[in-house]
């Protein structure tokens, strides 16, 4: 892996390998951007993200936060959730005394004549909901649990992670980097079931490998802005995060091609972004940073004699 991080001394081919990978996830992204799935599961509540039983669209933002929070509450086991009419229409019925969960939709309001100010604009406005997931309902045949098959274990990785240093704290999800901590908590690797387009260990090392990209961030290393959840400066964090989790899976053979889960999460924050063609590309070359200055510290652990001894 250390042999793939490149130097500033090294020849563009390197770089070309990283421009290859963000090219397929850019177009993979106009082909089919597809749904991101969570792909890993507790022992009793699947962390998938939530989504609509009679849409099957997937909520998002502090939404997914609210209705995770509730299914591990109540250890409901199952992803899926509508409103107490949306259950009715699908011939489901919320069983009698179940209480909601209270979720928030925003609406964008267009600018109206005289409305100049760009600054302000777009803007929106919310409404509650209640939504009930399918634990709480009758009459509803939830779909199968994928089987579960283990993560194989890659030494490669494993040894290029503990060299750098990194703290890990396992069994605590969701997958989070914690930059006052600094602390980079996972599921354990058997709660990963993947998702339909990667198996368990290529969904393992993405997600692990994503959090360790975020940890390079902190301001004693390479200094990034990590931003509220939702704003630009997080948005951009993500993009660098997941593009350093694919660069480093394919550099460890983990994935021979960036996965569609990849370009999902990319399209997803480029959306905050206003879909800015050249953040992606920028998040790129910070995801490089990333990649060389890991590289850096595994390679004083795993060889520490001076590099002029290297030969």
């Amino acid at each position: 892996m250390t042999s793939d991080v490149p130097s500033h001394s090294e020849s563009p081919s390197k770089f070309n390998v990283y421009a290859a990978i963000t090219a397929k996830i850019v177009r993979a992204m106009a082909e089919n951007k597809g749904k991101f799935e969570m792909p890993w599961h507790t022992s009793v509540t699947p962390l998938s993200v939530p989504i609509n039983a009679v849409s099957n669209a997937v909520y998002r933002g502090v939404n997914i936060l609210a209705l995770w929070a509730e299914a591990a509450a109540r250890q409901y086991g199952s992803a899926v959730w509508a409103s107490y009419k949306q259950w009715q229409s699908l011939d489901a019925q919320v069983r009698h005394g179940e209480r909601g969960t209270m979720i928030i939709f925003y609406r964008r309001v267009e600018a109206g004549v005289g409305e100049l100010d760009l600054e302000l604009l777009p803007r929106y406005v919310s409404r509650a909901y209640w939504v009930f997931n399918a634990a709480q309902v009758e009459n509803y045949s939830a779909p199968e649990m994928p089987e579960r098959t283990p993560v194989e274990i890659n030494d490669d990785v494993e040894s290029f992670v503990k060299a750098t240093d990194a703290r890990f704290e396992h069994g605590i999800p969701p997958a989070s980097y914690h930059p006052d901590l600094d602390v980079i908590r996972m599921p354990l690797p058997n709660w990963f079931t993947g998702s339909r387009t990667r198996n368990p260990t290529q969904a393992y090392y993405a997600v692990l490998l994503h959090e360790l990209t975020h940890w390079t961030g902190a301001k004693h290393r390479l200094d990034r802005q990590f931003g509220r959840f939702g704003d630009k400066s997080y948005a951009f964090e993500e993009l660098i995060a997941e593009l350093g989790a694919a660069f480093m899976c394919a550099a460890f053979g983990i994935t021979n091609e960036p996965r569609p889960d990849h370009a999902a999460y990319v399209a997803s924050w480029l959306e905050v972004l206003n879909n800015d063609s050249r953040a992606i590309f920028t998040a790129a070359a910070r995801a490089q940073d990333a990649i060389q200055y890991l590289g850096e510290l595994a390679a004083a652990k795993l060889d520490p004699r001076p590099a002029e001894e290297v030969a």
